[in-house]
């Protein structure tokens, strides 16, 4: 077990944890709970039932045990495409115990993106979800490094059965003899400006994570059952249902299926979740859906929201709802987690609240010098869950971690109190007139009109090939999409922003295109060069 050293306690800021000489991840975040009496302790509950410490630590060693059978060595790197259930910490711990480097990769992409993963990581093994499968079977065999595939669920078909590997492995396994400084596992991001990239982390990141953010900002205890809309293949989730329950002992809520306003609802109100790790996005569904359930219904006690900034508005009506603040905060999958965040007690909505802890932050100019408070800048994170690089790939690797400061793309203000508003991706920014605009500032305005659900701002060029904001806007049932209420949303905006902020043109559609998570994607917006039949 990890242990942090007395004389930084007093001095969380300077946090440093002490790893003793061999140290492993999953032997860390496993065996601290069985040490600690927690065998006979519900670790997880998914769809098809709960397992208890004890059960998810023999779990963890039979499938470590099923690796090294099937000839997978220290280093070596296995891909997962598994939905939220007990496979999937089995899988991804399971593979670190063994000093075998997992790679989690996102359920809902295309059999192209498949082929690019598995030929760029040169994965030896594919644990696949049953349901999955299928986006993968075109690829599957022109694949140059693959040896084996193990397929999640009842059947496999032709190829290896993950519950009969593991139950014809045993129950006991000498862990791998890593070091805190050993590649860990990977994480591709979403490469929607690009290919994917594999972002590659240490075995100390996961446990930074939980030190840093898990247990002082979101409090997170033993008694604690919690519940997370991202999915464990995100950066986001995997802190939130496996490195944090685990390191501190509490209880996870896995579901497979799609999160939707009826099946978080449902799992909310079941399981009396305690600590909800949700997405602006579902936050904003759920409070217009009828399945929206009571304060009464709810045991709630902690929210948070990551992915992308969270709305006022949709913060002030959820508390107003709930009771409960949503703790936004922002991380990403080269950080592995939140860095920046608001804190119980003290959330500012608006803001993504104060730097975390452990982690120091500056906002950069276009010079390459730090800017003044309320400027604007480029944000920099500096902290030690940071990932070592992104595989093979030299060039985004220079561009994005340079020395100890890795750019997040984001751009910031930073007020006299240490609180850090959002102003958009750094290549989303708009300058109107020579005058920086965020989108999210005027999408923050819009998204207060009654009539609008969920809103994105871009840039578009006039007739003079000048660029000013575009707004795509989805509206509330009931809302009439006529010129109208395109007069209304633009004056609202000149109520609350400068004029030359309001959106030139307003467009309607049905729904805006988005990634997994929930991220708005506006390359897909700005790609479009013809108006829709909505647009008005």
């Amino acid at each position: 077990m990890v242990l942090v050293s007395a004389s930084d306690t007093k001095a969380t800021d300077s946090l440093v944890l002490d790893f003793p000489q061999i140290y492993n991840a999953a032997v860390d975040l496993i065996d601290r709970n069985l040490v600690l009496g927690r065998a006979g302790k519900v670790a997880i509950h998914d769809d098809l039932g709960s397992y208890t410490y004890a059960e998810l630590a023999q779990r963890v060693n039979r499938f470590a045990g099923a690796l090294t059978q099937l000839g997978v060595c220290m280093e070596q790197r296995i891909v997962l495409c598994l939905h939220d259930s007990i496979d999937f910490p089995t899988a991804f711990l399971g593979a670190i115990k063994a000093g075998i480097i997992p790679i989690a990769i996102n359920t809902l992409l295309t059999s192209k993106d498949y082929d690019y993963m598995l030929r760029d990581s040169h994965a030896q093994v594919l644990v696949v979800s049953q349901a999955v499968l299928e986006r993968f079977r075109p690829i599957l065999a022109g694949q140059p490094f693959l040896k084996h595939v193990i397929v999640s669920g009842e059947n496999s078909g032709d190829y290896l059965r993950f519950s009969e590997l593991c139950a014809a492995a045993s129950c006991e396994f000498d862990a791998a003899p890593t070091s805190c400084n050993d590649v860990c596992f990977w994480l591709y991001s979403s490469g929607s400006t690009g290919s994917p990239k594999g972002t590659v982390h240490l075995h100390s990141s996961l446990i930074y994570t939980a030190e840093l953010y898990a247990k002082p900002i979101l409090g997170i205890q033993e008694s604690d059952l919690v519940f997370s809309v991202a999915k464990l293949f995100f950066a986001y989730g995997l802190g939130n249902a496996l490195t944090f329950p685990l390191a501190v002992g509490a209880t996870t809520v896995l579901m497979a299926e799609h999160p939707t306003p009826a099946s978080v609802a449902r799992i909310l109100r079941q399981h009396r979740v305690t600590i909800f790790y949700g997405v602006p996005t579902l936050y904003n569904t759920l409070l217009a859906s009828a399945d929206m359930p009571r304060r009464d219904q709810l045991a709630l006690r902690r929210c948070t929201s990551a992915g992308e900034a969270l709305p006022a508005d949709i913060g002030k009506r959820w508390t107003a709802a709930t009771g409960i603040e949503i703790l936004d905060g922002i991380g990403s999958t080269e950080m592995l987690h939140v860095f920046l965040s608001n804190r119980p007690g003290q959330v500012r909505y608006g803001t993504t609240g104060q730097r975390i802890p452990g982690y120091q932050l500056r906002l950069v100019g276009e010079d390459g010098k730090e800017v003044a408070k309320g400027d604007i800048g480029d944000l920099q994170i500096c902290g030690p869950s940071s990932a070592l690089h992104y595989w093979n790939n030299p060039q985004k690797t220079r561009e994005t971690f340079v020395g100890a400061w890795t750019h997040s793309g984001d751009k910031y203000i930073e007020n006299e109190d240490g609180y850090f508003t959002y102003c958009g991706r750094s290549d989303d920014m708009l300058k109107v007139g020579g005058i920086y605009v965020a989108p999210f500032e005027v999408e923050t305005a819009l998204g207060s009109h009654p009539s609008v659900l969920e809103v994105a701002v871009i840039g578009h060029p006039d007739e003079d090939k000048l660029i000013k904001p575009k707004a795509y806007v989805v509206l509330r049932p009931g809302a009439l999409p006529d010129q109208g209420l395109v007069t209304a949303l633009q004056q609202h905006v000149k109520k609350q922003l400068a004029p030359y902020k309001y959106p030139r043109w307003v467009e309607f559609i049905e729904e805006l295109p988005k990634t997994a998570t929930g991220k708005i994607q506006r390359f897909k917006l700005r790609s479009t060069t013809k108006p829709s039949p909505h647009e008005v």
